[in-house]
């Protein structure tokens, strides 16, 4: 009956709320107050409806990054990786400034310099050729000699396709683009990959059965300037098990 006799200001509330009833602001210095904000368990006789009121108008806690963001604006970024370290922060000892004078010498960065040493030395005695197929849509690079060692072998698809080819490890063959615009074609043991371009339909390398774990690479697919010599033995690949047992070097030629 107290809450019947709190005074007008609660008949606006009541017009305003869904039925429920619920104590207004200022009835917090009114006598027995306290009594009305109870929880149900505590309260005598209150409304059960009203004392759950103040829970379903809560709202969820939001993550941090969320609430770092306005409303209606996306979350923010998440930070970027830190660079790479430059050469201040090497411990090259004594070399630090012969270092930083072929840096700027050469005018690289310090991804640029370690990537021209690691060209250099990496595959000592070997020359980058770069290649592709006919379209351009697939494009390599291998690291190989510039005296080419090609195999003309004459099974049967190698025959009608004139498949030349001088074989490498794969790690030092790299598909610079195109991946999605090669399709393979397999047969018989399906262990030979032969790969071309979807567009025009050049085979510029694949992986060979005599060497799954590298690549055999087509010698006409190479861009110009990088061969120096070329030698070309003949693969009796029609009796093929035959000349693999009889040839003494071509599976080691994907090994390291």
């Amino acid at each position: 009956m107290r809450r019947a006799r709190s005074g007008a200001a609660a008949k606006p509330r009541a017009q305003k709320g869904s039925g429920a009833s619920r104590a207004p602001a200022v009835e917090a210095a009114a006598p027995g107050a306290d009594r009305a904000r109870r929880p149900a368990g505590q309260a005598g006789g209150g409304s059960r409806s009203a004392a759950k009121q103040p829970s379903a108008k809560r709202r969820p806690q939001s993550s941090p990054r969320a609430q770092e963001a306005g409303p209606g604006e996306p979350p923010p970024e998440p930070p970027l990786p830190p660079p790479a370290p430059s050469a201040s922060e090497l411990d090259l000892g004594e070399q630090r400034e012969r270092w930083e004078t072929f840096q700027k010498r050469q005018r690289l960065s310090f991804e640029g310099a370690a990537k021209l040493l690691l060209d250099t030395y990496e595959y000592q005695g070997l020359v980058k050729h770069t290649g592709g197929c006919h379209c351009g849509a697939v494009r390599f690079e291998v690291w190989a000699s510039a005296d080419l060692h090609i195999f003309d072998c004459n099974c049967s698809i190698c025959k009608k396709k004139q498949n030349r080819h001088f074989i490498v490890p794969a790690s030092r063959f790299k598909l610079l683009k195109g991946a999605d615009s090669i399709t393979t074609y397999t047969f018989n043991t399906h262990k030979a990959q032969h790969t071309f371009c979807k567009r025009c339909g050049v085979q510029s390398f694949y992986s060979p059965r005599s060497n799954p774990g590298g690549f055999g690479i087509a010698p006409h697919c190479l861009d110009e300037g990088t061969v120096r010599s070329v030698v070309v033995e003949e693969f009796n690949g029609s009796d093929w098990e035959k000349a693999m047992r009889e040839h003494k070097t071509i599976k080691s030629l994907s090994k390291e």
